[in-house]
């Protein structure tokens, strides 16, 4: 009779220095991270989380839909543009101290010569009406992006422990503070977030006790 396979722990539960698991990959080295923060920051016009979600967690698979909303929750309640949050997490994690700077030259090195260059030359057609209507015009694009990668991850929450029903609860009452509301960014954080990781924390518990109590 074969052994039975040892239960595999959720993304959560595992420590900084295990292996992700068998449907993720690892950075092959620093240069390795290196180039691919630098194309994806080259990448991130009007922002970088549609971009961010498609390297790491489709193309690259350095990330599960549901490693990544874990890893990308925790980098927006840290100071500090989420992106870079993100990557130095993911580099100190593999190469230590290096492959966190590796990270963050990589988003920052050709980004930054880019972004100079395109002030002097943007500094020249600024006023121009055509110019105005394109920003314009890419914004709304960003907020399709934006949108799009929010309902790509929305199945990963199936697994969530609170479960989908509270997670859609806890992100509308995010939007209505935040969008509706006005208030302080902060407070949501405090006031929803907490709401969120008190709960979570109790419906843990109590799945950690119906296990025990299967093998009791």
């Amino acid at each position: 009779m074969n052994a039975p396979a040892p239960p595999t722990l959720p993304a959560s539960s595992r420590s900084p220095g295990s292996d992700p698991g068998p449907q993720t990959e690892q950075p092959r080295s620093r240069a390795d991270l290196f180039w691919s923060f630098n194309w994806l920051a080259l990448q991130g016009f009007g922002g970088l989380l549609a971009v961010v979600q498609r390297e790491l967690v489709e193309k690259k698979r350095w990330y599960t839909r549901e490693q990544f909303l874990e890893e990308w929750a925790v980098a927006q309640i840290m100071p500090g543009p989420n992106v870079v949050n993100l990557g130095m997490t993911l580099g100190a994690r593999h190469f230590g101290l290096s492959g966190a700077l590796a990270v963050l030259f990589g988003l920052l090195t050709l980004p930054l010569l880019l972004v100079l260059t395109l002030a002097v030359l943007y500094s020249g057609v600024a006023e121009h009406e055509v110019v105005r209507g394109a920003l314009r015009g890419m914004g709304a694009v960003s907020a399709g992006l934006i949108l799009a990668t929010a309902l790509k991850l929305a199945p990963a929450l199936k697994t969530n422990p609170i479960g989908p029903t509270v997670c859609a609860l806890l992100a509308l009452a995010c939007f209505a503070a935040v969008a509706l509301l006005r208030l302080p960014l902060a407070w949501v954080l405090l006031a929803v977030g907490g709401m969120a990781w008190f709960w979570a924390a109790r419906c843990i518990r109590r799945a950690d006790k119906l296990r025990a109590g299967e093998h009791s």
